[in-house]
């Protein structure tokens, strides 16, 4: 019988964003299926309290700052995470940002600028340096975190949506593009989460009474119900798998 579990042992996982909400979800079931795990963010308190709370739990982590649309920063990281760990087997690109923006015809340059740097230009960055290591261990697994609104348009989500559809393509692409080197490459597409980032909007009774409404299951995500489809993802009950995109939104997208 072949062998096949989430056990991620001996494994070196980047999770960028992994400070807080989603990501820290994410890095922390990793980190609990046995692998060693890097974290960026852009806040050094966040990074230092999610420090702590990792190794309280006996697990083998490392914090670095570093904004993901900046190329030095991204270069610095990973020299970081090869200087303590010699090795990467697993990304997730889960840093993402939206600004509540008027129509795309109105947004202004730099907000428009702003969202798609920090969302496709940061997951082309880090992937980028993350592939480069990989190809020399003949291989490994990258996981982005996109959104249904790639798939969807919504009032004040325009540029992240765009952003998030890029990213989706960007997904396929280097799919296709790395499956001879056996790195897969796959997304996550959840609707809206509970967490930090999407309080403005489930924060607002209003409104979320009407975007439950397009969700059959009748509530938004918790963070963690969007871990298993992650893990699935970095372990090997995936490993035939690359260019998906898995849509974990209570059933909204079938309506």
């Amino acid at each position: 019988m072949i062998e096949m579990d989430m056990d991620l042992s001996g494994k070196v996982a980047l999770v960028t964003g992994g400070s807080r909400g989603l990501g820290k979800e994410i890095a922390m079931a990793m980190a609990g299926k046995g692998a060693k795990i890097a974290i960026c963010g852009r806040k050094q308190e966040s990074l230092d309290q999610t420090l702590e709370e990792f190794q309280e739990h006996g697990f083998e982590v490392i914090v670095q700052s570093a904004h993901v649309a900046k190329s030095d920063q991204v270069e610095k990281l990973f020299q970081v995470i090869m200087s303590k760990f010699e090795r990467i087997d697993i990304l997730v690109n889960n840093v993402g940002m939206n600004i509540f923006t008027p129509s795309v015809s109105e947004v202004d340059e730099g907000l428009w600028d702003k969202i798609i740097a920090t969302n496709l230009k940061g997951t082309f960055l880090v992937s980028q340096q993350a592939i480069r290591l990989m190809k020399k261990r003949s291989g490994g697994k990258i996981i982005n975190i996109s959104s249904v609104a790639a798939r969807k348009a919504a009032r004040g989500m325009g540029v992240y949506s765009v952003a998030k559809a890029a990213i989706e393509m960007l997904t396929r692409v280097m799919a296709a593009e790395l499956a001879q080197d056996h790195i897969n490459v796959n997304a996550v597409a959840p609707c809206m989460i509970k967490t930090p980032f999407s309080q403005p909007f489930w924060s607002d009774e209003d409104l979320i009474k009407e975007i439950t409404k397009m969700i059959p299951l009748g509530r938004i995500a918790e963070a963690r119900e969007v871990v298993g489809a992650v893990l699935f993802l970095a372990s090997n009950l995936s490993d035939f798998i690359t260019g998906e995109v898995i849509t974990v939104d209570g059933g909204s997208m079938s309506w």
